[in-house]
């Protein structure tokens, strides 16, 4: 059979959309106009535009229905160009000017990570921005432009002087050059600003054919599930040990972990300058490792000498779940030190000596913390060759874990795109690596300053040649799936765009590499065993995600401000959920949201918790071994270690879409999904930073963290972007129920909003859930275990059974505490698992019984009331 490029396939069958005097773009006389109306002034005459339908030559490998989804819709689409007399490696050019006209855009504020920003002027766009949506109500249409690939050139949109939109296209090289421009930027307009994403998105999978759309694609098997990261639990200091207390912690506690990742600290790297054959010591903090290369493609000696069996034994190997806390207070006040130093050769200070002395004091007490670990990690030497191979290091370790955890399903590690953050160290391995100078865009120009940007910068990328990007990622990933490794967590993604002036630029450079790294997958990790993370450029979703299916939406939880605002503490965290929720309207498109872990003992923790149990993703924390909120972690998370996960990725409302949640001191984030048999918002107050323009940071903004108030309503859920939620938003009532409040409301999509209050740094969720009326008059509606965050998450299966005889509900419910219905009649039976059973009934409609946690009936309760 032919493959879908092949001359011997035959045509796609394109035909112009019946109605033909439906013209929706029009560029003429310094205009573009979109139904008619005109959108971006001032255009230049070297713009140009050509609608979707030509660019739709050949069936690309897409399916079929796909296709012609894409087709039916190609009147709404179309890419602008421009043309410019001498060729060059980066162009700026105006699209246009617009002012006066709300708009939602994603920009680049760090080289890794994205946000949201709003103006009303293309004036008032940031640099890297990846698209920008405006709102036209005089057409009542929403209008999305998005920067592109075109040939060798990627693309963003930059602020321009008096409302013009620039776009800036370059290749990352300057060998590489163009002055021509057909598609560089995508133009779609649509009445539904949900739908114009998924159907912008879907017309770029088609035309570029270098990306596939999550639907395309299977997602990790972790997404349901609960997990652990050990990142900010040990930082580099992560070991055998600790990570085997860590688990034994959660299951301990009631909630097993069903997927670990071991982050970053269990590679084998070192310096330039240092033994090649030795990993650097006494490594803490994240920073002290970034201009460190891999010397191996293995783990690191601290993970070899595990000794297999050694955890299951009776005397295992001492673990002080104090010392990773006292290594990382140390670290800081090294660090700090240094900062100390770097701030007194700034202002010119030129006696350094007392600084150096404190420098090389705290140095000497840091190592002596570490002094005696060395053997800690297990009771013989790997060294010894009597010894069999898999009876030490990870192979060993993963074995163990599985042996002693029985539930634990994937075990992840960590690795940066190029290997480590500096690359993979010349002669060390097979590989032919460069240690290649980094240079960034001068795009990058307006964004946040960066310690890994930094550091990187200082040290350089050890790049492995990009003819063998496919060797290099299959070597290290066969390894790590021989020793038990499902999957890995694949970081600093995009530092391919520093290191790209000898390799045909930066597009190019990155096919070879995301070829190699999807080929890789494919082989051996099942094709969907990998987290993106610092991914968030177009460059990535539109090059690297063929066969890559998930991937962080937001930048890293952080505890704490690292530049030394004491609010930070709080404030940071709303502006993850803002990063998190406007993220997801493009990325989850093209791969599955992932918002990341935190912490569950947190002062913001039940904050976090409540966003990441509608989130539509897996649900993972990064706590230290013996700093647990169990029972926070329990209304997330059910005994077996899976959770009760909406079925879409969670999204902002569309009375959020065109506001400033963060700082504008009067809006409230709204988020909806749904779940199987009901719908779901969550509200969180999460003003009090975010983005200064001026100060290219994030920043906190103290006068807005307070009070907000604001609505809800049952059309705040957008239930026509499932199929199968669709027959719920036909209801002609619903039951809402207040998770926090643990309230009960009924209205109809007639009543008025209902108002709310939150205060900063706190949530409610709202389960809304279709009534359905039964016999003459009675009103029923399941909304689940109130102990859970997501109670409608609980509901499995619901049928109703109504007949002149008898009026019966059948539920099948997940988990184990207080079940609550809605009910305006009292049953005459209650049923559990076959057996009659009591239950409470008020007359105000609260229908509940206590149902137990059955391991046997995988936690199942089924559920059956009388009428």
């Amino acid at each position: 059979m032919a493959p879908p490029n092949d001359p011997a396939s035959p045509p796609l069958s394109i035909r112009k959309n019946d109605d033909s005097s439906d013209k929706n773009f029009d560029l003429s006389n310094g205009k573009f106009s979109v139904k008619g109306f005109p959108l971006l002034s001032e255009v230049p005459s070297n713009v140009t535009f050509a609608p979707l339908l030509s660019s739709i030559c050949k069936p690309p490998d897409a399916p079929l229905a796909l296709l012609r989804r894409v087709q039916a819709l190609s009147h709404k689409g179309g890419f602008l160009g421009f043309h410019k007399e001498a060729p060059s490696d980066r162009l700026i050019n105006s699209l246009g000017k617009f002012t006066g006209r709300e708009f939602l855009s994603i920009f680049r504020f760090k080289t890794w990570w994205s946000t949201m920003w709003v103006g009303n002027s293309g004036s008032d766009l940031q640099m890297e921005t990846q698209w920008v949506l405006l709102n036209v109500p005089e057409i009542r249409s929403y209008v999305i432009i998005i920067p592109v690939i075109d040939g060798s050139f990627r693309s963003a949109l930059h602020p321009g002087t008096d409302g013009h939109v620039m776009i800036c296209a370059e290749s990352g090289s300057t060998k590489v050059t163009a002055s021509s421009f057909d598609a560089i930027a995508y133009v779609h307009v649509s009445e539904n600003p949900y739908h114009i994403m998924n159907e912008a998105y879907s017309a770029l999978r088609v035309h570029l054919n270098t990306f596939k759309l999550l639907e395309e694609k299977a997602a990790p098997s972790l997404i349901d599930k609960f997990g652990w990261c050990t990142w900010d639990a040990f930082y580099l200091t992560v070991e055998p040990a600790g990570v085997w207390h860590g688990v034994n912690d959660f299951v301990e506690g009631g909630v097993s972990p069903r997927f670990l990742i071991i982050d970053d600290g269990w590679q084998s790297i070192n310096f330039d300058g240092e033994n090649p054959n030795e990993d650097a010591k006494n490594l803490v903090l994240g920073g002290t490792q970034m201009t460190a290369r891999l010397h191996r493609l293995d783990e690191c000696e601290k993970f070899r000498e595990y000794k297999g069996g050694s955890m299951l034994g009776p005397h295992p190997p001492s673990f002080d779940p104090k010392k990773p806390k006292m290594l990382i207070s140390k670290a800081i006040e090294l660090e700090h030190a240094e900062k100390d130093r770097d701030k007194a050769i700034q202002s010119g200070v030129t006696d350094l000596s007392a600084f150096e002395s404190k420098i090389q004091k705290l140095k000497q007490e840091l190592d002596v913390m570490f002094c005696g670990d060395e053997k800690s990690v297990s009771t013989g030497s790997s060294g010894s060759c009597s010894c069999k191979a898999d009876s030490y290091g990870m192979k060993a370790f993963t074995r163990d874990l599985r042996t002693k955890f029985k539930g634990l399903d994937d075990i992840y590690v960590w690795h940066a795109l190029c290997g480590a953050w500096g690359g993979v160290r010349p002669g060390a391995t097979h590989l032919n690596s460069k240690i290649i100078p980094c240079k960034l865009s001068a795009g990058l120009d307006g964004t946040m300053n960066d310690l890994a940007v930094v550091k990187i910068i200082e040290g350089g990328i050890g790049l492995v040649q990009p003819d063998q990007a496919g060797d290099f990622y299959d070597s290290m990933h066969s390894y790590l799936a021989s020793v038990g490794i499902t999957g890995v967590k694949v970081d600093v993604i995009h530092t391919l765009e520093y290191v790209s002036e000898e390799y045909g630029g930066r597009v190019e450079l990155a096919k070879s590499y995301y070829r190699g790294l999807s080929d890789s997958l494919a082989e051996n990790f099942k094709g969907s065993g990998l987290i993106s993370s610092m991914e968030q450029c177009n460059d990535f979703f539109f090059l690297g995600t063929k066969q890559i299916s998930m991937g962080r939406v937001g930048d890293d939880f952080w505890f704490q401000d690292p530049n030394g605002d004491p609010m930070g503490v709080y404030w940071l965290q709303g502006v993850h959920m803002i990063h998190c929720a406007y993220n997801s309207m493009w990325m989850g498109q093209i791969i599955q949201p992932d918002w990341d872990m935190f912490q569950s003992d947190h002062l913001c923790a039940k904050f976090h918790a409540g966003s990441r149990a509608i989130c539509g993703g897996p649900v993972y924390v990064s706590d230290s071994v013996g700093g647990h909120d169990f029972e926070l972690l329990k209304k997330l998370v059910y005994p077996d270690g899976t959770i009760p996960r909406c079925q879409h990725f969670a999204l902002p409302t569309r009375d959020c879409l065109f506001r400033n949640p963060l700082f504008d001191k009067k809006t409230i984030l709204k988020i909806w999904n749904f779940n199987k048999h009901g719908g779901v918002i969550g509200a969180f107050n999460c003003q009090g930073a975010g983005w200064d323009p001026k100060e290219k940071r994030i920043k906190g903004y103290s006068e807005c963290y307070k009070l907000m108030s604001g609505s809800v309503h049952v059309t705040d859920i957008e239930w026509d972007q499932k199929k199968e939620a669709a027959q719920m938003g036909d209801a002609e009532e619903y039951i809402i129920h207040l998770n926090q409040a643990e309230e009960l409301l009924l209205v109809s999509p007639k009543s008025e909003a209902m108002q709310i209050t939150i205060e900063p740094s706190s949530f409610e969720i709202f389960s809304f859930v279709p009534i359905k009326k039964l016999g003459t008059s009675i009103k029923f509606a399941p909304i689940g275990l109130t102990n859970m965050f997501n109670s409608g998450g609980t509901i499995q299966e619901l049928g109703y059974f109504d007949s002149e005889a008898e009026t019966c509900v059948k539920i099948d419910v997940k988990g184990g505490g207080n079940f609550l219905s809605y009910s305006n009649a009292s049953p005459k039976k209650c049923f559990l698992n076959g057996a009659e059973v009591a239950f409470e009934w008020l007359v105000n409609g609260k229908l509940s019984l206590n149902l137990p946690w059955t391991e046997a009936a995988g936690g199942i309760s089924k559920v059956a009331f009388l009428f």
